[in-house]
């Protein structure tokens, strides 16, 4: 459901079929806009998006380095 092109947003992950990073959607999270609003402003995104790009970021945390 993500893929790395290096042709495409300079390498930055993204979803499937789509110009949306995940970074894209995970900034609109921490902005506070809601999942809902987030499938309502982007047809091709869906909820199922929203949830992969929350698990890619719990997934990335849990590989940093502790301090």
């Amino acid at each position: 459901m993500i893929e790395v092109d290096p042709k495409v947003r300079s390498e930055k992950p993204r979803f499937v079929g789509t110009r949306i990073t995940v970074y894209d959607v995970l900034e609109y999270l921490a902005a506070g806009m809601a999942a809902e609003g987030i499938v309502g402003d982007f047809p091709e995104v869906t909820a199922e998006h929203v949830r992969t790009a929350i698990e890619f970021a719990s997934l990335r945390e849990k590989r940093l380095p502790s301090a």
